[in-house]
C-alpha cells in the first residue's frame, strides 16, 4: 500500500514539472520586466550618470564615431535613427544586417541607447526586442523634422497624436527589458511643450531629451534654442533631462546645466566639427580624421559614412583647397580618402608652422560673439541668421560672450568681402600687439582695405548676365536645371498656375526678386510653357506656348 501511494507521488510530481517550467519561465521574465531600473536608478546605475551624451545621427553616429568620441569625453552614445519596421522584418533582414550586426561583439560601446523612428507600437516593439540584449536602453524618436520624417509619419510629426506617442511608450515600457527613453522638440507654447512631457513621462519614458528648438526650426532656419522651455520641462518631470541645442564651445556645457538643471548635455554637429569637444580641446582637424580613419581599419565603416565625416572634419580648410574637394567628393574607398587626408595634412601642417601669429593661450572673438580659430583646427560651424531671399543670410546668429582673456577683433576700418567661394575670414586687429590672424571660416568674411585703387570692371551686359546665374531669376534659390524658363521648381510650378489662369500675371515676387538683379521686369509674354514642372492639372493653352524659347531671347536683346 505504501509503494503504491508512493509511486503514485512520484509519478504525480513527475508529471507536474512540465507544466511548472513555463509558470517559471514567465514568471522571470515578468520579474524582469518588473525589476528594470527606472528613472535617476536607470541613470546613475546603469548610464553612469552622463554629463557629455552625442546624439543620435543618421548616417554619422555609426560605431567608429563614438568609439572617437568616447575617446575624447563622451560618456553615453545613441545609434543612428534605424527605421523600427524595416528594422524588426523578418522578410528585409538585410536592413537589419546593414544597420545593427556591425555594431556589436566590440567591448568599446556601452552605455549605448538604441534609437528607432516609428508610429506603430507593434512593429515598434519587434524592434527593439531584437537588441535589448545588447544595448541599455531603447529611444523612440520624437523630434526629427525632415520632410522624410513628415511623409513617413514619425519624428516631430506625431507632436499632435499623443494617444500614439503614449500607446508606443507605454507598449515598450510594459513589455522590453530594458529601459525606454524619449527625445523630443518644444511647442512654441512652454505651457504645451510641459504638458508633452510629462505626457511622454506617465507613458514610461525613463528619461528624456529636449531639443529646445520648434518642429519648423530646421535647414536654413534651425536658429537658436530656447533654453528656457527646457527648463520648464525639467522643472515639472520626475526622470532625468538631458538638453539639446546651443552648445558650440566646451564652456557652453556647464552654462547650459546652470541656466536649465539638467542632468546632461547633448551635442549633434558640433561633435561632428569637433569630435574632442567633451574634452575641451580644439584640435588640428588632421589629428582627428587620422583617428578616425584608424579607428575604420579596424571597425568596417561604409565609405559613405568616412566621406562625410571628412568633409566636416575639413570644412574650414576645403575652400581653401578645392583640388582635395573635388577629388575626397569623388572617392570611393577608404584607401583614397586616407591618401587625400594625408595630402591634405602636409599642406595644413605647413600652414601651421608659418602662422606666427596666433596665441591658443587667447581667445579672439569677433564681433557676433564667436571666437576666431585658425582653419586648421576643428570648430564649430557658426548659423547665419536666415534670409527669407536667400535663404541663408550674412550675419550670423548673436552670441553673448562670457569668456576671459579674450582679445576682440575690431572691424571698424575693414570692409566685407568673400574669397575661396568660402565663408572664409581675415581678421587683423588695430593693436600691433594683437595677432593680425590668418583666414579663418568663422564669422563673416573682411578683406583690409589697403588703399589701392579699385580697378575699373567693363559692364557686363544684361544677357550675358543672365547667362551667368546658376539661380532662380525670380526667387534666388537653385536654379532647376531641366526649366526652359530658367527658375527654380517652385516658382516654375507657381508661374504656370498663374498663366493658366483666366488673367495670366506674373506672381508677386520678393523685393529684390529680378526687378533689381536684372534691372528690367518679365512679362507674361516672354515666359514659355515648361514641361517639366507644369503641374499635371494644367495643360498646354495657345497663349502659354505661342512664345518660344527664340522670342524670349529676342525680348531680352530688346528690353537690354
Amino acid at each position: 500500500m505504501t509503494t503504491t501511494i508512493a509511486t503514485t507521488t512520484a509519478e504525480s510530481v513527475a508529471e507536474s514539472k512540465p507544466t511548472q517550467e513555463p509558470q517559471t519561465q514567465a514568471e522571470d521574465t515578468e520579474t524582469k520586466l518588473n525589476n528594470k531600473p527606472e528613472g535617476y536608478d536607470f541613470f546613475r546605475n546603469v548610464l553612469k550618470s552622463p554629463k557629455y551624451v552625442v546624439a543620435p545621427m543618421v548616417d554619422q553616429s555609426e560605431l567608429a564615431w563614438r568609439v572617437l568620441s568616447r575617446k575624447y569625453g563622451a560618456d553615453l552614445c545613441y545609434t543612428p535613427m534605424f527605421h523600427a519596421r524595416m528594422f524588426g522584418d523578418q522578410s528585409n533582414s538585410g536592413y537589419y544586417r546593414d544597420m545593427w550586426e556591425d555594431e556589436v561583439e566590440t567591448g568599446q560601446d556601452r552605455p549605448l541607447i538604441v534609437q528607432f523612428c516609428a508610429n506603430d507600437p507593434d512593429n515598434l516593439l519587434r524592434a527593439a526586442r531584437l537588441v535589448e540584449d545588447k544595448a541599455d536602453a531603447v529611444d523612440l524618436n520624437l523630434g526629427c523634422p525632415q520632410h522624410i520624417a513628415k511623409r513617413g509619419h514619425y519624428g516631430s510629426f506625431l507632436m499632435e497624436d499623443w494617444d500614439l506617442v503614449y500607446k508606443m511608450i507605454n507598449n515598450l515600457h510594459r513589455n522590453l527589458k530594458i529601459p525606454v527613453t524619449a527625445k523630443i522638440r518644444v511647442y512654441p507654447d512652454v505651457e504645451k511643450s510641459v504638458e508633452y512631457a510629462k505626457m511622454v513621462e506617465s507613458a514610461g519614458a525613463q528619461m528624456i531629451t529636449v531639443h529646445g528648438r520648434l518642429r519648423e526650426q530646421k535647414g536654413h532656419k534651425t536658429g537658436l534654442c530656447d533654453w528656457n522651455k527646457i527648463k520648464a520641462v525639467k522643472e515639472a518631470v520626475k526622470v532625468p533631462v538631458i538638453a539639446n541645442g546651443n552648445i558650440l564651445y566646451f564652456e557652453d556645457i556647464q552654462r547650459c546645466i546652470d541656466a536649465t538643471g539638467v542632468d546632461g548635455v547633448m551635442s549633434a554637429e558640433t561633435n561632428l566639427y569637433n569630435p574632442a569637444l567633451f574634452s575641451g580641446l580644439n584640435p588640428p582637424v588632421w589629428q582627428m580624421a587620422d583617428e578616425y580613419l584608424d579607428i575604420c581599419r579596424k571597425i568596417p565603416t561604409k565609405p559613405v559614412y568616412i566621406r562625410g565625416h571628412l568633409f566636416k572634419l575639413f570644412r574650414q580648410a576645403l575652400p581653401n583647397h578645392i583640388d582635395i574637394r573635388q577629388r575626397l567628393a569623388e572617392a570611393k574607398s577608404l584607401e583614397d580618402m586616407s591618401e587625400l587626408s594625408g595630402i591634405l595634412k602636409e599642406r595644413l601642417q605647413k600652414q601651421q608652422a608659418e602662422d606666427k601669429e596666433y596665441d591658443p593661450s587667447k581667445i579672439y572673438i569677433d564681433e557676433f560673439g564667436y571666437r576666431i580659430y585658425p582653419s586648421y583646427l576643428c570648430q564649430p560651424a557658426i548659423r547665419r541668421e536666415f534670409d527669407k531671399y536667400n535663404s541663408q543670410g550674412e550675419k550670423p546668429l548673436g552670441r553673448e560672450v562670457y569668456e576671459e582673456n579674450i582679445v576682440r577683433v575690431d572691424y571698424s576700418k575693414f570692409s566685407k568681402s568673400k574669397e575661396n567661394n568660402g565663408d572664409s575670414v581675415t581678421d587683423k586687429s588695430q593693436n600691433p600687439d594683437e595677432p593680425k590672424g590668418e583666414k579663418r571660416a568663422s564669422s563673416p568674411s573682411i578683406k583690409q582695405n589697403d588703399g589701392k585703387p579699385k580697378k575699373n570692371k567693363v559692364k557686363e551686359s544684361k544677357q550675358e548676365r543672365i547667362k551667368k546665374i546658376s539661380s532662380c531669376l525670380l526667387c534666388s534659390n537653385v536654379l532647376s536645371p531641366k526649366c526652359t524658363r530658367h527658375l527654380c521648381k517652385n516658382c516654375c510650378r507657381g508661374l504656370t498656375k498663374s498663366l493658366e489662369s483666366e488673367t495670366p500675371s506674373i506672381p508677386e515676387l520678393p523685393e529684390n526678386a529680378l526687378k533689381q538683379r536684372l534691372e528690367f521686369e518679365w512679362t507674361a509674354a516672354t515666359m514659355p510653357f515648361c514641361e517639366t514642372h507644369a503641374p499635371k492639372v494644367f495643360k498646354k493653352s495657345n497663349k502659354t506656348t505661342e512664345i518660344d524659347d527664340k522670342a524670349r531671347q529676342e525680348t531680352i536683346k530688346q528690353e537690354s
